[in-house]
């Protein structure tokens, strides 16, 4: 089925998003797609609605809303350019932690209160900035996730006094996160001080990191794409969701 537009009503301002469902009669899990810091653009839409084949109610909000619109993002170029990186980590600075966090209320809001959408917990995937806000949102919001996944994330266990392991307790949801071996954004030091903070918390989790893969692995017009890193995570995507929201 094709997506259809919608505005999602936050704190700050119209939030627009699009909704992605699968064919047949509802209603079905949902789930936040929460986009990577490249923005809003086609690759984005056929990973949503790839996830909604699979049956479920895919939700995927512009997180820059509040730029009031933007130039779309070509990865090669964007990461090529001084100035593109320049305004790419600007983008990106823009979503503090409360900003992350109310957002996140209003999309679990909206999408649990569309007729297509079942049950009273939803599940969420986050890419590059998105694994951090992911995480973020179910630190905060600790009984309305089922299921969070983050792929290759950034930050998320940082010296930051906002840094998402540092809310994990409580979490009720189940978490799997997935670095690369080689990412400056998510070592190996930070992927231990992750899950000894999960395991702390008594977090159902699974953290690891795909071998021969970058920083950007799981989405297909980033120049760091792997395809096998790419099957990997939706083969691992299945497995979650298939055990906490079917």
């Amino acid at each position: 089925m094709p997506s259809i537009d919608v505005v999602v009503p936050t704190r700050d301002g119209q939030c627009p998003a699009k909704l992605f469902t699968p064919a047949g009669e509802g209603p079905w899990p949902g789930v936040v797609f929460f986009m990577d810091g490249l923005g809003i653009r086609p690759v984005l839409w056929e990973m949503g609605q790839q996830l909604a084949d699979k049956g479920y109610v895919v939700l995927l909000p512009d997180l820059y809303y509040r730029e009031g619109g933007y130039e779309q993002m070509v990865p090669a170029k964007v990461l090529a350019d001084k100035a593109g990186i320049d305004n790419l980590m600007r983008l990106v600075g823009t979503l503090n932690h409360e900003r992350k966090v109310t957002d996140a209320e209003a999309f679990a809001a909206f999408l649990l209160a569309r007729p297509e959408v079942k049950g009273e917990k939803l599940g969420s995937t986050g890419y590059c900035m998105g694994g951090n806000c992911a995480l973020t949102a179910a630190g905060e919001h600790k009984d309305t996730y089922a299921a969070i996944a983050s792929f290759h994330g950034g930050g998320l266990a940082s010296e930051a006094p906002d840094s998402p392991h540092r809310f994990v307790k409580g979490i009720t949801g189940e978490v799997y996160v997935a670095g690369a071996v080689e990412d400056a954004h998510f070592t190996d030091e930070q992927k231990a001080e992750l899950e000894k903070a999960l395991a702390a918390a008594g977090v159902k989790h699974t953290v690891e990191t795909y071998a021969g893969a970058h920083h950007g692995f799981a989405v297909p017009d980033h120049p760091a794409f792997s395809a096998q890193a790419y099957d990997r995570h939706w083969q691992m995507l299945d497995k979650l969701f298939g055990s906490t929201l079917a």
